[in-house]
């Protein structure tokens, strides 16, 4: 039955508290094409792509009339690249990174990933080629995202390619310098990604996945938010109750516009991702639902407590919404994206340092951070060692999506638009790593990672 306080409440959370479905994300597998031209694979790659993902706009457009519920971004994933360009002859890839992007603007999609290589053991042929295509890719395309895994807990810490990473992000920061740096938000480098990820920029199409498949990632931090607030004085417990039921109607929202879409474009259904996903605008804020908790600022002590309490919440409300759940799931914390977190990271109360414990705990990891430009790439390649470890042992996602802002220092800031926001230029440690780094090999994979 049809329930009018739940419709009246859904309303309000999409006009008052910015409740969305942030994106739908078409998976297209590219495992079938094959070409020892690069130009003719190219080609296949955009009809493939093209053909698949169609009317992918069109539906997404079409269920946001008819329920009324904003649908931010329609996306795309695809096989990773590495594995696709290997069965070319190049020496490059920064042609199929064009096909890419010449696909998306044909389906009218905002963002495709998988220009993408999974390196936590080591490289195999058309990896190196891939990574070292990135910078040129990412500076002469518009909606193309990257992504590496350098790591996981099976598998241990891919070392040589942490060092090399430090080196690309340098790159693509200095070949976009007339766009801030805007290369390096497109790039991240990760620990233990999955193959079901809605989210940019590290979407890609995993290798378990079915031909093509609908992944749902779904967003609401100013509906918890609000939902805490009129909880008032009460327990944590209670406002872990709060958060979890706030989390069920969220997810339900997802599986209902996931089902719809799938049954349309006549693809399996894949994973509702339970992440609160914030953006720039006030209202929308990881940072702000820390704070209503019960902290002045977020980055001071007990964030990365209420964090945890946050994230394990959300995960129970949002299981029992879907039998579909998968992706990152938790809390993200980008920087630029979160106008709270941009707030506390400008008046100095939220650190590099506060940022790294937080990520044990959400989703993702060192996301959306500004640093000086002249930040070396051995320092960089530390700070992706730090992360990435976090991930490995503690059997979780972690990622890094780090921008050395060329011609910045700390006190500045850089400015990227729409969801992307702007970020305040952070302190970093500029104590070298580099005869670490140089060691180079691979960092074995911890004991707990022998369950079988």
């Amino acid at each position: 039955m049809i329930n009018t306080k739940d419709i009246l409440e859904t309303i309000q959370m999409i006009e008052e508290e910015h409740l969305d479905i942030r994106t739908i994300t078409m998976g297209i597998s590219l495992r079938d094409l094959a070409a020892d031209d690069i130009h003719v694979l190219c080609d296949k790659v955009y009809d493939k792509i093209t053909r698949r993902a169609e009317k992918l706009v069109a539906t997404g457009e079409q269920i946001e009339r008819e329920l009324g519920i904003p649908i931010i971004h329609k996306r795309i994933s695809v096989t990773p690249i590495a594995m696709v360009g290997a069965t070319s002859t190049a020496d490059s890839y920064v042609p199929l990174a064009h096909a890419l992007d010449r696909a998306a603007a044909t389906t009218g999609v905002n963002f495709i990933g998988g220009f993408s290589a999974l390196v936590q053991k080591g490289f195999a042929k058309g990896d190196e080629i891939l990574i070292n295509s990135i910078p040129e890719a990412l500076a002469t395309t518009e909606r193309v995202c990257s992504s590496v895994n350098v790591a996981s807990t099976k598998a241990g810490v891919n070392l040589d390619a942490i060092a090399l990473m430090g080196k690309i992000i340098k790159k693509t920061a200095e070949i976009t310098a007339d766009n801030n740096s805007m290369g390096c938000a497109k790039l991240v480098v990760f620990a233990n990604a999955v193959d079901d990820n809605p989210f940019m920029a590290g979407a890609f199409h995993g290798i378990g996945e079915p031909e093509t498949v609908l992944n749902v990632g779904v967003s609401g931090p100013g509906v918890v938010q609000s939902a805490i607030r009129r909880a008032g004085d009460c327990s944590i417990g209670e406002i872990a109750e709060v958060i979890k039921k706030t989390a069920f109607k969220i997810t339900r929202m997802g599986q209902l516009v996931g089902s719809l879409a799938s049954d349309r474009l006549g693809v399996p259904f894949g994973i509702v991702d339970l992440s609160l996903a914030p953006t720039p605008a006030i209202g929308d804020s990881v940072a702000r639902i820390i704070e209503e908790v019960g902290l002045e600022v977020c980055g001071g002590c007990g964030t990365t407590a209420i964090l945890a309490m946050l994230n394990d919440a959300v995960k129970k409300g949002g299981v029992m919404a879907s039998s579909s759940v998968g992706g990152l799931s938790g809390a993200f914390i980008p920087v630029s994206e979160d106008e709270g977190m941009i707030a506390a990271a400008a008046s100095g109360v939220l650190t590099m340092q506060k940022l790294e414990a937080m990520t044990a705990v959400c989703s993702v990891g060192i996301d959306m951070v500004a640093v000086p430009g002249d930040t070396t790439a051995d320092v960089i390649s530390g700070l992706i060692a730090d992360e990435i470890a976090i991930g490995v042992v503690n059997t979780k996602t972690t990622a890094v999506r780090v921008i050395p802002a060329v011609g910045k220092q700390v006190g500045d800031s850089v400015e990227f638009g729409g969801l992307l926001g702007a970020a305040p230029i952070m302190p970093i440690s500029t104590v070298s790593p580099a005869k670490f780094i140089g060691r180079g090999g691979r960092v074995p994979a911890p004991i707990h990672s022998l369950k079988n």
